[in-house]
């Protein structure tokens, strides 16, 4: 008899077993088809919090790219309302990327001066060698300083390269750090503007060296580009120069007036990385102002596709 107790006991502590069993397989279940059907949903009103450190996946991406566009779009729509403000025909190209491996710079053919590879001189050049559809414009002295000059190319956002002559430039410094807190770069056009060719060596290197302290002490910074005035210069001013830090000596194809351009080359053409020349003059000097020459020249080259490239992004 008492053996058929515990029998029926065992039994009941069977069945008991197994329905416990039942019932915890059954919430397992339940839980998991919960965290599936959560996992399914796409629109649920409250997003899964990521694990520690985990980012979500979409989201952010989606945020930055539609920012990114509505800034090309704000960017755009101001260079068409400053392009239509400054009297501009088109509105100017904007200039491809800096390349990520700059063209080896070399002085050309009938610009070089005795053992200019030998003494390794800096490369007297009147073009960069690249296939982007780009122009460099540089500004040469510093005699004028007008403040619409600063005002079109910051609206219009074109880049530009500046050769400065110390005498011409003491006298407003802060015109030239405005300047060179949009981005354009101070570069050496030696203290005083001589012509340099038929100079002693210590005579140029006193106006090339001369005008790299002024720069680091007005400007905090020694450039390595270095224009010699009116393009004149000998083998003492690039010796003179390299010791001075220079690293490139840029001349141009071509010149851009407020009313006229003028070309080096005889089919007047304008081709890819070619450097232009023009200078900080007003109504003094020529039939027009600073504003009248970048119109005349952002009209020329936008009309045949050209954008306006920084020249030290090639260098």
């Amino acid at each position: 008899m008492r053996a058929v107790v515990q029998n029926d006991k065992s039994r009941a502590w069977g069945v008991s077993g197994r329905r416990s069993a039942g019932v915890r397989i059954g919430l397992t279940v339940l839980v998991l088809a919960a965290i599936a059907s959560g996992c399914a949903q796409d629109g649920g009103s409250d997003p899964v919090t990521p694990a520690g450190g985990q980012q979500p996946l979409d989201a952010p991406p989606a945020r930055a790219l539609d920012s990114y566009a509505t800034k090309l779009r704000a960017a755009h729509a101001a260079r068409v309302a400053a392009a239509h403000r400054w009297g501009l025909r088109k509105v100017p190209r904007t200039a491809p990327p800096a390349p990520a491996h700059k063209p080896r710079i070399r002085t050309r053919k009938g610009f070089e001066v005795d053992g200019h590879r030998e003494l390794d001189l800096p490369p007297v050049f009147t073009r960069v060698p690249t296939r982007d559809k780009v122009v460099f414009l540089t500004i040469d002295d510093g005699a004028e300083k007008d403040p619409a000059f600063l005002r079109m190319m910051n609206d219009l956002d074109i880049p530009y390269t500046a050769f400065l002559s110390g005498y011409l430039v003491k006298d407003d410094t802060r015109y030239f750090r405005k300047m060179q807190s949009k981005g354009v770069v101070l570069n050496n056009h030696t203290l005083h503007h001589p012509n340099l060719r038929g100079m002693s060596y210590r005579a140029q290197k006193r106006e090339i060296c001369g005008m790299q302290r002024y720069l680091k002490r007005q400007f905090g910074k020694r450039p390595t580009l270095f224009r010699p005035p009116y393009g004149s210069y000998d083998r003492a001013t690039l010796r003179a120069a390299k010791t001075c830090g220079i690293a490139y000596a840029p001349l141009w194809n071509q010149e851009v007036f407020a009313d006229h351009w003028e070309y080096r080359e005889g089919d007047r053409t304008l081709r890819r990385g070619d450097i232009v020349l023009t200078h900080f003059r007003g109504r003094d000097q020529w039939k027009g102002t600073m504003a009248d020459m970048i119109r005349r020249f952002l009209n020329k080259v936008t009309a045949q596709g050209y954008a306006v490239g920084r020249l030290e992004d090639y260098l």
